[in-house]
C-alpha cells in the first residue's frame, strides 16, 4: 500500500470514532425537511464519468473498499455495505447526497466516513486537518454517477 492510502485509511478509522453530528454542522450544508440535501454542494451539476472514477479510485473515494457495483472490470469489490446500484435505485439524488456527506446521521453505527466534513475528530494527520475527504464538486460527480445507475 502506498503511504497516501495508509494515511487515508487511518483518517477514515479516526473519523469513525467521531461522534455523530447533524448535517447542519457540516461544511455549510443546507438541510431540508426529511434529512436531505436538496441543493448542489458546488452549485454545478455533477459529471457521471468523473463520479465513476472517484468511486473506483483506491486513493480518493475508496467506495469499492466496502461497496460493490456494476464494475465488471474491478476484481476486488467490497461486501460490507450495500451494492451501489441498489442504493441508487432506492434513494433520491438528495438522499444520496446527504448520505455521502455524513452517513452517520442516518446510521450512527455506520463504518462509512463522512466525505464532506472538515472536523474528522482527533489524531488526524496534519495534511488532512480542516479538509474534507471529497470536494463539493466530487460529491456532485459521485451523486451524478449513482443517479445514472437508476433503472
Amino acid at each position: 500500500m502506498t503511504h497516501g492510502v495508509i494515511n487515508w485509511l487511518l483518517t477514515a478509522c479516526f473519523v469513525l470514532a467521531a461522534p455523530a453530528i447533524t448535517l447542519a454542522q457540516q461544511v455549510d450544508v443546507k438541510v431540508t425537511e426529511g434529512e436531505v440535501i436538496a441543493d448542489s454542494l458546488s452549485g454545478a451539476p455533477g459529471d457521471p464519468a468523473r463520479g465513476r472514477l472517484i468511486i473506483l479510485s483506491r486513493q480518493s473515494g475508496l467506495c469499492i473498499l466496502c461497496h460493490s457495483g456494476p464494475f465488471p472490470e474491478e476484481r476486488f469489490q467490497g461486501n460490507l455495505a450495500p451494492d451501489l446500484a441498489i442504493s441508487a435505485a432506492r434513494l433520491s439524488p438528495e438522499q444520496l447526497r446527504a448520505r455521502i456527506v455524513d452517513a452517520s446521521r442516518f446510521n450512527p453505527n455506520t463504518i462509512m466516513p463522512p466525505y464532506f466534513k472538515k472536523n474528522h475528530g482527533s489524531r488526524i494527520g496534519s495534511q488532512f486537518a480542516d479538509k474534507t475527504i471529497l470536494t463539493a464538486q466530487e460529491i456532485e460527480d459521485v451523486v451524478a454517477f449513482l443517479v445514472s445507475l437508476k433503472p
